[in-house]
C-alpha cells in the first residue's frame, strides 16, 4: 500500500485504512475506521464518516456510535459532499459534489448519485442507477439495479405529516424495482411501488403503485399506456 496523495487541511483520524493510488483534496476529514479502497478520488471539503447526531425533539432514538464507512475501489467523491457513518459505497461509484448519504446507507456498483442529491438514513441503492441533480430518496426506500431518477424527485415516507403519534410505526419508504424510471419534479408518496421497467413522467404525482412495463402521467398519476418494446430494460 503507498500513502495517498494529501491536500491541505485534511484532517485523518485513527485507524483509516487507504488502498492503493489514493488522492485526497483540501480541507477532507474522514473519521476513524473508514475504509478507502484503490484508486478513489476524495475531492475538496469532503465529511467521511460522520456519526448522525439527534435534534433535542426527534421522534427517532438515541444512536448509539455506528460502525465505520467503507468506500469502494474506483470511486470519486465530490466537493462537499458528505457521507455519514455505517454508509457502503461499492466500487466505482460516483457522487458529484454537495450530495448528502446518511448512515446505513448501501449504493450499488458503478451507480451515480448527482448534484446535491440526498439519500436519507436505510436506503439500499442498487447497481448502474442514476439518481440525477437534487433528487430527495426518503428513508426507508429501496431502489434496485439500472433505476433511474430525474432531478428534482421527491420520495416521502410518512402519510400523517408530522401529526399525531400513530405515525411512529408507520414511516414506509417507496420501492422502485429493477429498471424503474421516474421523470423531472415528480413526487411519490410513502410506500408506493414502481414495479420492474415502470416509468413515470415528468411532473406527476404518484398516490398508487406503478405495475410493471406501465407508464402513468398526471396528478394523480394514471395509467397512459403500456412501456414500448424499444424502451424495456432488456432491449438496451
Amino acid at each position: 500500500m503507498n500513502e495517498p496523495v494529501i491536500g491541505q487541511n485534511v484532517v485523518i483520524k485513527d485507524d483509516v485504512k487507504f488502498g492503493t493510488n489514493v488522492t485526497i483534496g483540501n480541507n477532507v476529514v474522514i473519521y476513524e475506521g473508514t475504509t478507502i479502497g484503490d484508486n478513489v478520488i476524495i475531492q475538496d471539503n469532503v465529511v467521511i464518516g460522520k456519526q448522525p447526531t439527534r435534534a433535542k425533539n426527534s421522534i427517532l432514538p438515541e444512536v448509539k456510535k455506528l460502525p465505520p464507512t467503507i468506500i469502494g475501489a474506483g470511486c470519486t467523491i465530490g466537493t462537499s459532499a458528505i457521507i455519514y457513518a455505517n454508509a457502503e459505497i461499492a466500487e466505482e461509484v460516483f457522487v458529484a459534489d454537495l450530495v448528502t448519504i446518511r448512515e446505513r446507507v448501501k449504493v450499488g456498483f458503478r451507480t451515480i448519485v448527482g448534484r446535491g442529491v440526498a439519500i436519507e438514513n436505510d436506503c439500499v441503492v442498487g447497481e448502474k442507477c442514476k439518481l440525477e441533480t437534487n433528487c430527495y430518496i426518503t428513508a426507508y426506500s429501496t431502489i434496485e439495479n439500472y433505476v433511474f431518477i430525474a432531478p428534482s424527485v421527491v420520495t416521502t415516507n410518512d402519510n400523517y405529516m408530522a401529526r399525531s403519534k400513530e405515525r411512529y410505526d408507520k414511516f414506509k419508504g417507496v420501492t422502485i424495482k429493477e429498471g424503474g424510471r421516474i421523470g423531472a419534479n415528480v413526487t411519490v408518496l410513502p410506500g408506493k411501488v414502481i414495479h420492474e421497467d415502470g416509468a413515470v413522467a415528468a411532473g406527476s404525482v404518484v398516490t398508487k403503485d406503478v405495475q410493471k412495463e406501465e407508464l402513468v402521467l398526471g396528478s394523480p398519476a394514471k395509467v397512459v399506456r403500456k412501456v414500448s418494446e424499444e424502451q424495456l430494460l432488456k432491449n438496451q
